[in-house]
């Protein structure tokens, strides 16, 4: 029963990319630990791939729109790109299994992962939930570049970690540095989050074994959710449901920590 809800939160996922751009990929890796059972550094990998290949599918439909800056796309992803590919790559091999200890308690690898991953989660929604700023028609895309690359690092880095496509992140940057219109944020988003996810897979790929049947199974219920997403943008607002999917967010991350705290105190 768990693995069911485990598919329909892919389809989730996909739909709140499609909409929104991100924050849907933040809920991959707590669906595939908490859902299906996958270990959480396995699991940061399967969702890198499954990110990856469900945002490029809604880059295409955005491509199609001509609603994507390929400039600030390049701009922004190549230090991206770098970035995650090394966290995968020698970043996430080399973190012991073992962290420190708290009052008696191990934090583990496994847990540090969740706990960073339920950290950015609450980070993710408070920008999920609070009001994006008013758009000026035919505003100039103006570049601020040091901070571009610097956010595409960071970035990278986070995404490495925890296996997030990082829209939360991404898209807050490009309409606050670049100073993107929100549709062309959403679709530069997608094509960011596709190609850095899909770079810093090919570093798990060197790393540890992976389960192609279950990965193309799972990526075909969020490649439908996407799809469903994306049509749905013609009758569902994305300023309505991202504060509501931002609410959603904050819950589940604290409830991350909470059940992590408990599980490992016991």
């Amino acid at each position: 029963m768990t693995t069911l809800f485990g598919f329909l939160a892919a389809v989730l996922i996909g739909v709140t990319l499609g909409l929104i751009g991100g924050g849907g990929s933040i809920l991959t890796v707590p669906a595939l630990v908490y859902l299906v059972g996958v270990a959480p550094v396995p699991a940061t990998a399967y969702s890198l791939f499954i990110v990856g290949l469900t945002a490029l599918v809604g880059a295409v439909a955005y491509m199609r729109k001509g609603l994507i800056s390929y400039r600030t796309a390049l701009v922004f992803g190549v230090p991206s790109f770098i970035a995650v590919f090394l966290t995968r790559s020698f970043l996430v091999p080399a973190i012991p299994t073992e962290l420190f200890s708290v009052g008696g308690w191990m934090i583990t690898r496994d847990i540090g992962i969740m706990l960073l991953f339920a950290a950015l989660m609450i980070a993710a929604s408070v920008s999920m939930i609070r009001k994006s700023r008013k758009e000026s028609a035919g505003e100039e895309i103006q570049y601020n570049y040091p901070m571009i690359f610097v956010e595409g690092l960071v970035v990278g880095v986070l995404t490495g970690l925890v296996g997030a496509g990082g829209g939360f992140l991404i898209i807050p940057a490009l309409v606050v540095l670049a100073r993107l219109p929100m549709k062309l944020a959403v679709g530069t988003s997608l094509l960011i989050i596709a190609v850095k996810s899909l770079i810093g897979f090919t570093g798990d790929m060197i790393t540890m074994p992976i389960d192609w049947g279950f990965l193309a199974l799972f990526s075909v219920f969020a490649i439908a959710g996407i799809i469903l997403g994306s049509w749905l943008t013609r009758y569902v607002s994305g300023a309505r449901l991202k504060p509501a999917f931002g609410w959603f967010t904050l819950a589940m991350g604290v409830y991350i920590i909470g059940r992590e705290i408990a599980i490992n105190t016991l």
